[in-house]
């Protein structure tokens, strides 16, 4: 692969490297940092790809993998003066987000490969590095416990 031809893969998945790097850190300086600690390790390390089919599916673990050194890093524990920041889409759906966010990383993440990125169940597995059927029980797992959640909301303006 040249590197003209990296370039321009690379840049034709930079929405899709920012809307994971949203799903997995809070801050956006620490989503920036994630982005371009992942594309300068892809770049570094692109001679060790050794099939170009699967560059998207390498890169995402990289950034994944960059997001969780970042969680590591900085801790969940924040500053009594720090609140997080909440940058969401204008078009984004708030209860859906929220409940996306309530539930747990390795119950999300299968959810937005998938259904918001548009990855197969045998991607998602390569990204995650697990079988195809823990992707599909997870998947089932994080609608069932999003089911619950979203069912939830809609009862409360009722109640009051």
């Amino acid at each position: 692969m040249t590197c003209d031809e990296f370039s321009t893969r690379i840049v034709a998945m930079m929405q899709t490297l920012y809307r994971i790097s949203y799903t997995q850190l809070s801050q956006s300086c620490d989503r920036d940092e994630a982005v371009q600690e992942c594309l300068y390790k892809a770049w570094k390390k692109r001679h060790q790809l050794k099939d170009e089919h699967y560059m998207q599916t390498w890169v995402i673990r990289i950034l994944i993998n960059e997001c969780h050194n970042i969680q590591r890093k900085k801790g969940r524990e924040l500053p009594l003066n720090e609140v997080p920041e909440r940058v969401v889409p204008k078009d984004a759906n708030l209860e859906l987000h929220d409940a996306l966010f309530s539930i747990d990383e390795t119950l999300r993440m299968p959810i937005i490969l998938h259904y918001i990125e548009g990855f197969s169940i045998g991607e998602i597995s390569k990204i995650l590095r697990c079988p195809q059927g823990t992707v599909k029980s997870r998947m089932l797992r994080g609608r069932q416990k999003l089911k619950i959640i979203l069912s939830e909301e809609v009862k409360l303006p009722c109640e009051i």
